[in-house]
């Protein structure tokens, strides 16, 4: 996920999770958040394995001496 997209993200639901907070349901919107930022790193972490499985696909190069 783009760092554009999760700042638009979080500003767009700033209003209502302070809403919650406010009314006295801020574990709410933390836990909101956490689940948030949870979702982008399991997909962060997708991306890296995929490229750590391509790189070990490709065949090593030996160097001859």
């Amino acid at each position: 996920m783009r760092v554009n997209h999760i700042i638009m993200v979080l500003i767009i639901t700033a209003w209502p999770l302070y809403y919650l907070y406010e009314l006295q349901l801020g574990a709410v919107s933390f836990l909101l958040l956490a689940i948030f930022f949870l979702y982008i790193s399991l997909k962060e972490l997708k991306i890296v394995r995929e490229q750590i499985k391509k790189d070990e696909e490709k065949p090593k190069k030996e160097k001859i001496k």
